[in-house]
């Protein structure tokens, strides 16, 4: 049983749950929070999504299901259906469930007597027949499907046959974290006035780092003083799999060009402090994303965010979100393009403060405060249409 004012509603999320390093943890985590003491819910509560480690999650986890175990999917959904749960809300991303493409889930939702909402954090225009049939599934058997993006509606509706009134399109959020200005966060992180250009988030091969790299040699002849940034620890995942060896090229990388003092790498997992800071001291970020088809991205989210100047290659998110003069496109695995773009901005201080302004403007609308009035609004009206349906039944 939930602990709960019976006046209240009561929501459970089902998702990877911190402090599992995972980006849908904390993007669950952030929106768990906007909904702890908002009028009319009470606390929600986690079905952790497990591997194979052990984590000591907080007292809002009420169970845990570890991936690769069927029965553990329908064990969970006997007990939310005996639970006074009134809503469950699926984070879904294909690797976090167990099965063909995380197809155990769908035993879960088969089962399930009370109404989800399931989010989707990828969204592929090339699915697997495998990929297709999950995604429809979760679809059909929802009240409400959620995404992030504008250029994923289409896709949702052509390719998965959704009807349009059961998607919502909210914004990735971003935390609020006060901070001191970029002058001051500078001198405080031991940069003084330097150029500061940043990527953060876990390291893997698809981010493309190594065109950023290579990027900086004509970058530091004009700009001496810039500096890039790599924030973050490798993907768990791919350290597992494969160690550093993709920090070790990036690494070998400056050494090669000789970049020492214009590329550091911090290779640590940040906190949510750290993150905001390192976003705000940037006069510049970078995503060099080599994935096309990239529907959301949380980093340029924040990056959004916070009104910065954004560098990108054009994946599908970073195009809707840069549109309109937000930030400057570079081509795909092309370092001389995204030197183009860097130096573009540097040597115009001018177009960067204007482009700061108009990045600003979006980004104000997409801090967790706001985006979770519109899952509450959903959250709200799906519970009390269900309520509805069950008394009509009696």
């Amino acid at each position: 049983m939930l602990n709960h004012d019976s006046n209240n509603r009561n929501i459970v999320f089902l998702s990877t749950s911190l402090p599992r390093e995972c980006g849908i943890a904390t993007f669950t985590q952030d929106l768990l929070d906007q909904f702890t003491g908002l009028q009319g819910f009470n606390a929600p509560r986690v079905i952790a999504m497990n591997n194979n480690e052990t984590y000591q999650y907080s007292d809002q986890v009420m169970r845990e299901i570890n991936q690769d175990k069927l029965s553990d999917y329908i064990e969970a959904a006997d007990e939310l259906n005996k639970s006074d749960a009134h809503l469950l809300v699926i984070q879904h991303e294909f690797g976090i469930y167990g099965g063909e493409s995380g197809e155990y889930l769908l035993s879960l939702i088969e089962r399930l007597e009370l109404p989800y909402v399931a989010i989707f954090h990828t969204v592929l225009r090339e699915p697997t027949a495998k990929q297709h049939l999950i995604i429809s599934r979760i679809a059909k058997g929802s009240v409400k499907v959620v995404t992030m993006a504008q250029s994923t509606l289409h896709d949702l509706t052509s390719i998965y046959n959704i009807e349009d009134s059961k998607i919502a399109c909210i914004h990735h959020g971003v935390p609020y974290v006060k901070t001191a200005p970029r002058a001051e966060l500078k001198v405080q992180y031991g940069f003084g006035e330097r150029k500061i250009l940043s990527t953060f988030g876990f390291l893997s091969p698809g981010k493309g780092i190594e065109y950023a790299i290579q990027a900086m040699r004509g970058v530091v002849k004009q700009h001496p003083d810039a500096l890039y940034i790599i924030w973050g620890k490798t993907h768990p995942v791919v350290k597992l799999e494969t160690g550093e060896v993709y920090r070790q090229k990036l690494t070998d990388l400056v050494s090669e060009f000789g970049l020492s003092d214009n590329v550091l790498f911090v290779d640590k997992l940040l906190t949510q402090e750290e993150v905001i800071e390192s976003l705000v001291m940037s006069d510049i970020y970078l995503t060099p994303y080599l994935g096309k088809d990239q529907a959301v991205s949380g980093t340029l989210a924040y990056g959004v965010g916070y009104g910065r100047v954004i560098v990108s290659t054009p994946y599908r998110y970073a195009e809707e979100m840069l549109a309109e003069g937000r930030g400057l496109l570079a081509k795909f695995r092309d370092s001389a393009s995204l030197e183009d773009c860097i130096l573009e901005l540097l040597d115009d201080p001018a177009k960067v403060e204007a482009m700061e302004k108009q990045t600003q403007e979006l980004g104000q609308t997409m801090m967790w405060n706001e985006v979770a009035k519109s899952y509450a609004a959903i959250f709200q009206e799906k519970i009390s249409q269900a309520s509805l349906a069950d008394r009509s039944v009696i």
